[in-house]
């Protein structure tokens, strides 16, 4: 693992300047870029490390906050450790930022961001890669769908609502999708049920989609957040295994 050096940039959008965290392997050297999407927790320390631990892999790794229409991060006053359960009133006070953040919005931004990376010096020509968690694993989908000619590789873990009865469910851009996929379900979480997982996969085999979907047994949802309840270790361990082969045989 290459030493990472990370960063606060503003990032120019048609909507406002989103503030981001953006972090490289420490050489000076263009790499793959990659776009990272935060859970609705934000842009904190943990999501930070997180984007440091792949730079360290040898990418350069955006982490944008989704949510800068309402505010820059933190959008809320939030504990060292988060608990939903005995603090309710995150969420509460998370849901009018949310908002702010329709499908349209967000490929909007998506566009702004993977322009932005671009045009740095530290990232290689050629499409990116693109990662989310939790609410980020559908924005990591609907990039794939939105921008098939700029993501060559797309994951998600524990997403939430990925493939639901809504008219704009991010899996009905599947036969836009060009990209490989990969997911990594929790099985105890009731915001993607069975029935939702098998949906998607669905749509991703009848549209063609490379693509590899695994339920971890016995996480919960937020599994890779080493801040909340929710945190599981092996399950996490697992993910970066699986993130990192895919984004290695994608660009490395």
């Amino acid at each position: 693992m290459t030493p990472a050096q990370g960063s606060p940039v503003d990032i120019p959008t048609p909507d406002g300047t989103a503030d981001a965290y953006l972090t490289h392997p420490d050489d000076g050297a263009p790499h793959p870029a990659v776009l990272l999407y935060m859970d609705a927790f934000g842009l904190r320390p943990h999501l930070k490390s997180m984007a440091d631990r792949l730079a360290g892999a040898g990418y350069t790794v955006l982490v944008p906050n989704v949510f800068h229409r309402y505010g820059r991060a933190p959008i809320v006053g939030l504990p060292e450790f988060i608990n939903p359960a005995e603090r309710p009133e995150i969420f509460q006070a998370l849901r009018p930022a949310a908002e702010t953040l329709t499908p349209e919005a967000a490929m909007r931004d998506a566009a702004a961001y993977l322009d932005w990376l671009a045009a740095s010096p530290l990232t290689t020509d050629g499409p990116a890669g693109v990662t989310g968690y939790c609410m980020g694993a559908g924005l990591a989908l609907r990039t794939a769908g939105a921008h098939p000619d700029r993501i060559a590789a797309a994951a998600g873990f524990h997403g939430a609502y990925l493939a639901t009865d809504a008219p704009d469910s991010p899996h009905l851009l599947a036969q836009h999708i060009t990209a490989e996929l990969y997911f990594g379900h929790a099985d105890q979480d009731s915001t993607n049920p069975a029935e939702h997982i098998d949906r998607l996969d669905k749509a991703l085999t009848e549209a063609g989609v490379r693509h590899r979907t695994e339920v971890y047994e016995g996480a919960h949802h937020g599994f890779t957040q080493a801040d909340t309840a929710m945190y599981a270790a092996e399950a996490t361990e697992r993910h970066w295994s699986a993130l990192l082969d895919l984004l290695n045989r994608t660009f490395q």
